[in-house]
């Protein structure tokens, strides 16, 4: 199929003998965050083998896009049934706990949205079957624009803003991190470092191998399970195939430079750690397990990433990426940068739209009924 200059064309994943090759070789000519690098997604197709489609878009013998779709149908309210396709995802959710984020189409630079008309317009066209297109974690705007290039109806299933730290404005500012933020945020994080101080020197300490990086990520397990809860929708570390994905991207990325696990030591005492994925120099915080204290004066998590922002700032690296969440530290710690949405573009299907009035009807009661309780 033709979408002006370019073509797309498609083929199983599983059949795609030159897929890395390819990815690899428009992902030099793009401007991919680490969810839609190879590292990430190589991983995904062999770790978790989904039935995925690949989308191939051309510009003559030139490939300038890249995409993977996977149908899946989705039961809802017990007597719905959907069928979905899926970008970057399994459409299972055990196995999408890994929760993509900055989702969207592989594109060479300057040819984004010439790419993603082109996808979604095959999609469209050449694929009537599917009654909605699921897509997040993407970016709101870019989200808007492929409900506009199809003209499908825009359910939002969820959403959040980002927050993050511009690492190169600080180098060309000069000066110390702390100095950024407010005068309270500062005075906890230095409450807190003093404090722990007293325990023993404060400091970031990296494994030295492969084994010594899993064995940090598996003491974040506890931690966390207190913190999210082991059900589902929780701590992923109550998931085994989500457990399984990051032992396996560990084992395979750190001696690539792709991850990065640090402990937050005071004095013997390991307070925090923090599990990260690295990707051209930006550093995107996924996940961490803070130590719990009896004493709120004691911010283990707070200092623990300004300690990291430090570092890494120190190290060259161009931003740190705490990703979607409106946790309040985030944005005590972060500036804001963009707001992430899950969406499905869903078909003029009558199921849709009759469980869309359900939805807004159920929507208007708890309004009222919340009104009422407060009258």
């Amino acid at each position: 199929m033709t979408a002006g200059l370019l073509t797309v064309i498609t083929e199983p994943a599983a059949a795609c003998t030159t897929l890395r090759d390819d990815w690899l070789d428009l992902e030099h000519r793009a401007k991919p965050t680490v969810f839609l690098s190879w590292q990430w997604l190589g991983h995904w197709l062999n770790i978790y083998k989904p039935d995925a489609i690949v989308l191939r878009v051309m510009e003559g013998e030139r490939l300038v896009g890249l995409g993977l779709v996977v149908e899946a149908d989705e039961r809802r309210h017990g007597v719905l049934k959907s069928q979905c396709l899926r970008l970057h995802q399994t459409g299972h959710k055990l196995l999408d706990q890994i929760w993509i984020e900055y989702n969207g189409f592989l594109a060479e630079r300057g040819k984004e949205d010439a790419v993603a008309k082109a996808c979604l317009e095959y999609l469209c066209e050449a694929m009537p079957a599917w009654d909605e297109f699921i897509l997040g974690a993407i970016d709101a705007d870019e989200a808007e624009r492929y409900a506009q290039i199809t003209g499908l109806y825009k359910h939002l299933r969820w959403e959040a803003p980002c927050f993050g730290v511009d690492l190169d404005g600080l180098r060309r500012r000069g000066g110390h991190y702390l100095d950024t933020l407010s005068r309270n945020t500062r005075y906890q994080i230095n409450r807190a470092h003093r404090l722990y101080g007293e325990r023993g020197e404060v400091k970031l300490v990296r494994p030295d191998s492969p084994e010594e990086a899993l064995a940090v990520f598996d003491s974040i397990g506890p931690r966390h399970l207190e913190r999210w809860g082991d059900g589902p929708d929780q701590s992923g570390f109550a998931n085994p195939d989500f457990v399984r994905f990051h032992r396996e991207l560990i084992r395979e990325q750190w001696s690539e430079g792709g991850v990065d696990l640090i402990s937050v030591m005071a004095g013997e005492e390991q307070i925090a750690c923090l599990y990260n994925l690295l990707h051209n120099q930006v550093v995107y915080f996924y996940l961490g397990g803070m130590a719990v204290e009896t004493d709120n004066r004691l911010k283990p998590g707070l200092l623990g990433h300004s300690l990291c922002i430090e570092d890494y700032r120190h190290h060259g690296f161009h931003y740190y990426d705490f990703m979607g969440g409106d946790e309040r530290y985030k944005s005590n710690l972060g500036h804001f940068q963009r707001n992430l949405v899950q969406v499905a573009l869903q078909r003029p299907r009558f199921k849709l739209k009759l469980e869309d009035v359900a939805r807004r009807a159920k929507k208007r009661w708890l309004r009222e009924a919340s009104a009422g309780n407060e009258r």
